[in-house]
């Protein structure tokens, strides 16, 4: 499935998924020939001290960019490191609050792999937008949920969700001893428009934020001797830049 495609699935359905081999191929075999160290940057991220439910199983890296179309990448500006800012309409768990998450280092904010995702996502959001903005606000996190023997990881404490923004991408980066984690997608009604497991590197999903919800099921461990890990990376979009907290 070529750009062209997945912008139809977007516009016919509101989300699509992208395996892993197709995700790479959109992205550029340049941008992901260095794979293996976007992928280790996932060992050196920060807890997540803003869990309402008091959960340590969630660590993450924030960044914020500036993108706008054009030429053969577009434009992309990392913009000063700034708190992450979700009213509760969207976050009834951890809304509500400036979060404050260690910012994503420099080397992964340049990266051929961040830089082609956020690429890929102007290449396909930009054409369907209607009225769409001369440069996005594009936020970036890296998210690791672990998980033990007797101990639950939740990729989405809040449960099914929109993001409050316009489009989303989710791309899996690894996925060690890993049962379950499926991603459901379902329509503001609830009805659900369907359920997959991200299980490669690179398999992602692009999500059209207006139209539907997207949520994960708890992760658990294959081996209960070992820790499972799940590594995402989530990249969002939206036309303005979020209002501060009051």
């Amino acid at each position: 499935m070529n750009a062209t495609a997945l912008r139809e699935a977007l516009v016919d359905d509101g989300f699509v998924r992208s395996p892993a081999a197709q995700t790479k191929a959109l992205l550029g075999p340049p941008s992901i020939a260095d794979w293996s160290s976007f992928a280790d940057s996932w060992n050196d991220l920060g807890l997540d001290g803003f869990m309402a439910d008091g959960g340590r199983y969630r660590k993450r890296r924030f960044a914020a960019f500036t993108a706008a179309p054009g030429g053969a990448s577009g434009s992309v500006t990392r913009l000063p490191h700034r708190p992450h800012y979700q009213s509760r309409d969207y976050n009834a768990l951890n809304g509500g609050v400036q979060r404050w998450f260690e910012p994503v280092t420099d080397a992964i904010a340049d990266h051929p792999v961040t830089q082609a995702v956020i690429a890929a996502g102007l290449d396909l959001f930009h054409p369907i937008t209607g009225d769409p903005p001369a440069a996005w606000h594009v936020e970036l996190h890296q998210f690791r949920i672990e998980a033990r023997a007797g101990e639950a990881g939740l990729p989405t404490p809040e449960g099914a969700h929109r993001d409050g923004v316009d489009w989303v991408i989710v791309m899996l980066v690894d996925r060690v001893n890993v049962e379950s984690g499926v991603t459901d997608i379902f329509a503001p009604s609830g009805k659900s428009l369907g359920s997959f497991t991200l299980t490669a590197p690179g398999d992602a999903v692009f999500l059209d934020d207006h139209r539907v919800l997207h949520g994960v099921t708890p992760i658990r461990p294959g081996d209960p001797a070992k820790p499972a890990l799940r590594d995402v990376l989530v990249v969002t979009f939206r036309q303005d830049a979020p209002a501060p907290a009051l």
